[in-house]
């Protein structure tokens, strides 16, 4: 009965999906109020609905329902509670529910805090989220139910792929979902602007705690499913150019310079078409990343959908929305005002070239990604775009970019001192000289150019540091006058630090992991030693252990430095399922500092050898501290009360104060 429950409540979703997209566009087009009042209210009863879909199928897989077909193929009785609850979105037609229901969870988030929105444009706004919405959920009832029913119910599930039953599972996808849903607000917002030819500094106002949330989201999901690869899939690596991973940056690409792009709207009136073009084109590049996963086009670790109907019916759905999007753009754009104008060398140049950069290299992703696939398609020729081609075409367009960002905020709104943010930047600059000077000192091997890397990493971090000294002075006040000003700072001021400093943090971690660490792969016995770096890993013999619901084989290192002082114990596993009769390996990692060693193992072969690929990754860790530093910076700054929708009218403020007084 709950299964049907949650199929009815989609459908009911789905009729006033249709009645929220249809009714505001008429009542905003006849200046009907009621009509146009009906907007929120549909927002949240969809979101009722789907929120009731959703809990069904939790409780379908919780309760181990095996005759709902989506929980017999995914699921088991002997897994732990938390993977049978991150299961469900843990296959296509689970994750696409969880996608509809973060849709509607944007939409409905709108209809409660936009209440100082205009009433048409966020009538417009919702209709359009309502459109979405709608295919969407047609796109699940029609193709992809997870409440189909078996008629004659198995005594037990297939089981989760391996590789998912992990905690990584359960704050990656609603992670990565949160960041790409979330840009579908944006969307709706220049759509909605674009309908009613009205576009200014207060719009970017409205957009940019939105751009703000689902940029955060997804950088933070992005920095987590790379953790997750890197220690489940055994490689050691944290990034691999895999076309899904593709498919998240484009949008974080596109998002960031849509994030800053918005800035210099807001402050300045200024780049209002750029802007409203962004808006379309990151959601845009979410609907293509949903295609890449869901279509079967692909195929990879990150892929779920083989259904080429599927990937016929989201493709329909990119037609109509990236295709009506850019026709609307294109016959409403040039009837727009430009904007303000401002000088070359300002902070809005320092903005726009910003966003020439962030944007080329989401265009090289795209291209490399894509092209492959294009070729595939019209030619029927097979060729492979790896780590090389992105390495040499997308690393060359983000070293400009992080040697202008340290100068963006030094710079004045629509007339800059290039020559006299150079001279602010002068401690940053030695620091960086002197980190180049102390990696060429320190470091023997690897890439020439990694010191310079280092060296660019300080600049990005100490600029960041020098753009909060210079509004705090805090070299040239008292330090309680400086203290003073620095609490005074607007947060969004804060939260640009940090994720400046952030940016700088995780390239550190990337230069000094990718350009000094070491590899070894052999094959050992019981009693051998292996050395990497200056460790001692000695191999004491294997053993068995069992889990709820798997059998692991253990291999027993003791890690001691080459000195010989004990240091602790490594136990990397092969990880056995019997449900699914599948092997995974659990990699075993040993912090040092901000460094780590890594430890994988392979089958044993009949000599009694075990191989293992071992690494040790200097500075690693600060790739995802880096990540951590930018979410949290984008949390001060959405903290700002005048970047929040909603924030009291000053007048009101006023008035509170007057009452406060007498």
């Amino acid at each position: 009965m709950i299964p049907e429950l949650g199929h009815y409540a989609l459908m009911l979703a789905l009729g006033l999906a249709v009645i929220q997209g249809l009714m505001p566009v008429v009542g905003t087009s006849s200046n009907d109020d009621v009509l146009i009042g009906m907007a929120a209210p549909a927002a949240l009863a969809q979101f009722g609905f789907v929120a009731v879909a959703f809990v069904a199928l939790a409780v379908s897989y919780v309760t181990s329902d095996f005759s709902v077909l989506n929980v017999y193929e995914n699921s088991n009785s002997t897994m732990p509670f938390i993977y049978r609850l991150t299961a469900i979105w843990g296959n296509h037609e689970g994750s696409m529910l969880l996608w509809v229901s973060i849709l509607t969870f944007f939409g409905a988030l709108v209809a409660v805090f936009g209440v100082n929105l205009p009433a048409k444009l966020k009538a417009n706004a919702l209709a359009v989220q309502g459109w979405i919405a709608a295919a969407f959920e047609l796109f699940i009832l029609a193709t992809s139910n997870p409440f189909l029913r078996i008629v004659n119910a198995p005594f037990e599930g297939r089981d989760l792929n391996p590789i998912l039953q992990d905690p990584g599972l359960a704050f990656h996808p609603p992670l990565l979902y949160l960041g790409y849903v979330g840009f579908s607000i944006v969307f709706s917002f220049a759509i909605a602007a674009l309908i009613e030819g009205r576009i200014d500094a207060a719009w970017a106002r409205f957009v940019r705690p939105w751009v703000l949330v689902a940029w955060m989201c997804l950088t933070l999901g992005i920095a987590g499913g790379s953790y997750w690869a890197y220690y489940e899939l055994g490689w050691g690596g944290f990034w691999f150019w895999d076309p899904v991973e593709n498919a998240s940056l484009m949008p974080w690409l596109a998002g960031t310079a849509l994030l800053h792009s918005a800035v210099v709207m807001e402050k300045r009136s200024a780049l209002k078409i750029w802007t409203i073009l962004l808006a379309i084109l990151v959601f845009s590049l979410s609907l293509i990343g949903t295609f890449l996963v869901r279509s079967g086009v692909l195929t990879s670790v990150h892929a779920f959908a083989t259904d080429p109907r599927r990937g016929i019916f989201i493709l329909t759905i990119l037609v109509l929305f990236i295709g009506g999007a850019l026709s609307l753009y294109a016959w409403r754009a040039p009837l727009l005002k430009q904007g303000g104008l401002f000088a070359p060398i300002s902070r809005e140049g320092a903005l726009v070239l910003n966003n020439l950069f962030l944007t080329s290299a989401c265009v090289t992703v795209f291209v490399g990604t894509l092209y492959p696939l294009a070729l595939e398609a019209l030619a029927g020729q097979k060729i492979s775009v790896g780590p090389p081609f992105f390495n040499l075409t997308f690393v060359p367009l983000f070293i400009p970019l992080l040697l202008a960002m340290p100068f963006g905020p030094l710079l004045g709104w629509k007339r800059g001192d290039l020559v006299g943010a150079a001279q602010r930047l002068m401690a940053a600059e030695m620091l960086a000289a002197v980190a180049v000077a102390a990696a060429f000192a320190l470091e023997h091997g690897g890439p020439v150019v990694a010191p310079f890397g280092v060296g660019l990493a300080i600049f990005v971090m100490a600029g960041a540091l020098v753009d909060i000294a210079e509004r705090t002075m805090i070299l040239r006040l008292p330090l309680r006058a400086a203290l003073r000003r620095a609490a005074g700072l607007p947060r969004s001021a804060w939260g640009t630090a940090f994720a400046h400093f952030g940016i700088g943090v995780t390239l550190f971690g990337i230069v000094a992991a990718t350009a000094w660490g070491s590899e070894r792969i052999v094959a050992i016995k019981p009693g051998n030693s292996v050395n990497i770096f200056h460790y001692q890993l000695t191999f004491d013999g294997m053993f068995d252990r069992s889990g709820p619901n798997y059998r692991d084989a253990v291999g027993h290192f003791t890690v001691r430095r080459s000195g010989g002082s004990l240091i602790g114990v490594m136990q990397p596993s092969r990880r056995t399922f019997p449900a699914s009769n599948m092997a995974v390996t659990e990699a075993a990692l040993m912090r040092r500092g901000i460094s780590q060693i890594y430890l994988s193992l392979g089958d044993s072969n009949l000599s009694g050898a075990v191989p293992v690929r071992l690494y040790f990754k200097p500075d690693v860790i600060m790739i995802w501290w880096g990540a951590a530093l930018m979410f949290f910076g984008g949390a001060l700054s959405l903290s700002d009360r005048r970047l929040r929708v909603g924030a009291p009218k000053p007048a009101k403020r006023i008035r509170a104060a007057l009452r406060a007084a007498g």
